[in-house]
């Protein structure tokens, strides 16, 4: 038992280097806070079958959660995004134990819950956005269910009948909005600059590589719906005047199942996607698709936000990382017209994956097969000016 113990302390991999990027404005008030995302592994994907490599005990739910919840607690992130998240285990572990750490939460399983006995649906699992509340107070939250939009804009097309419509995917989105504590010392003293919109919203794009086309569908789809509820805020916010949503910050967090050369990740950090992109497998959704995005160009989808994502490649090599598969397919994306990157958390250590054989995760000291990511932004307080937006012409 000693050796093992010995082994145990011997083979804890050294803490994930913090990177700074950039310095605080000081000039003016700034709100500074971190974003984390996570996908957590729910527990009915954690099976001998898909990670043998792993010991049976240290797959088990009960050890894998204490290694979750630990880690969340240590960087103690101001807004978390979570994927994989089981309906019970958000209500009777996640939530309470966030709680007492001062978040409040908002989740939504899969669609399918809704089609499920009250017994098998607590363990479907779904997306979770927690945050500080004495940092951000709710306003509104969105599901977005994307086989119901596949359903609703199919105009007659098979392949979003066949192929985009049975993946029930969803994304989720909470409207935030900043309270005095989320500034720290430097409040602003126009009240009006204090209250800033957050948008954040998480996403789970379906997994299977064979699929790249429903990838890029559904997060089509996904930001199609942002648009839409960020129109919803601009009019809601200014009853009487033009729908104005350029005062939102955007944060997008998620698992979106695509590596960064993927149309997926193209679409969002470029803003256009081309019609004839080889993820649609060539296969005729064109006309549907333009029910669900900009085009501003016969030939190409866009959307409307300037995006960009947190990390780089040459930050962090792998996001998911198993015997069968390393890569990047987390991301966390901001509104880079309002938000300035002061530093985010780097990878574990490769040497520590060389030195002791971990040929993939989870691992005894891997609670998941998928690593936190974590960013602390700078929010550029802005009223009248374009944050997230391209500002139409």
């Amino acid at each position: 038992m000693e050796e093992y113990l010995a082994w145990v302390k011997a083979s804890i991999p050294p803490q994930r280097p913090w990177i700074p990027l950039a310095r605080p404005n000081n000039t003016r008030p700034t709100c500074i806070f971190t974003v984390m995302c996570y996908n957590v592994l729910c527990d009915k994907y954690a099976t001998r079958q898909m990670y043998g490599y792993c010991p049976s005990w240290a797959l088990s739910w009960d050890y894998r959660k204490k290694g979750i919840i630990d880690e969340i607690r240590h960087y103690g992130a101001d807004i978390i995004s979570l994927q994989e998240v089981e309906t019970d285990q958000f209500y009777h572990f996640f939530l309470p134990e966030l709680k007492h750490e001062g978040y409040d939460g908002i989740f939504s399983p899969k669609s399918r819950a809704k089609t499920m006995a009250e017994n098998d649906r607590k363990y479907v699992d779904g997306c979770a956005i927690f945050y500080k509340s004495h940092k951000f107070t709710l306003i509104k939250e969105h599901l977005v269910e994307f086989n119901q939009l596949a359903m609703a804009n199919a105009e007659g097309s098979d392949h979003m009948l066949n192929r985009v419509m049975p993946k029930d995917n969803i994304g989720l989105a909470a409207l935030l909005r900043t309270t005095e504590g989320a500034w720290g010392e430097h409040v602003p003293t126009d009240p009006s600059q204090v209250q800033q919109l957050i948008l954040v919203c998480t996403a789970h794009i379906h997994w299977d590589p064979e699929f790249c086309d429903v990838k890029l569908i559904q997060t089509m789809m996904l930001s199609n719906e942002i648009r839409s509820i960020l129109d919803q805020v601009g009019q809601s916010f200014r009853p009487g005047h033009k729908s104005d949503s350029s005062n939102v910050h955007l944060l997008l967090c998620g698992d979106f199942n695509s590596l960064p050369d993927s149309g997926v990740i193209e679409f969002l950090t470029s803003g256009r996607v081309a019609s004839d992109h080889r993820d649609f497998k060539d296969l005729a959704y064109k006309s549907c698709l333009q029910k669900i995005s900009g085009c501003d160009k016969p030939n190409e989808f866009t959307h409307p936000f300037k995006l960009a994502s947190a990390y780089s490649e040459d930050i962090m090599p792998n996001t998911n990382y198993t015997f069968y598969f390393k890569g990047i397919i987390d991301y966390i994306f901001y509104s880079k017209q309002s938000m300035v990157p002061l530093g985010l958390l780097g990878p574990l250590s490769a040497d520590w994956f060389r030195d002791h054989g971990v040929v993939g995760c989870p691992h005894p000291h891997v609670p998941s097969d998928h690593f936190p990511l974590l960013v602390e932004l700078e929010l550029i307080p802005t009223i009248g000016t374009s944050n997230g937006l391209i500002s139409r012409r």
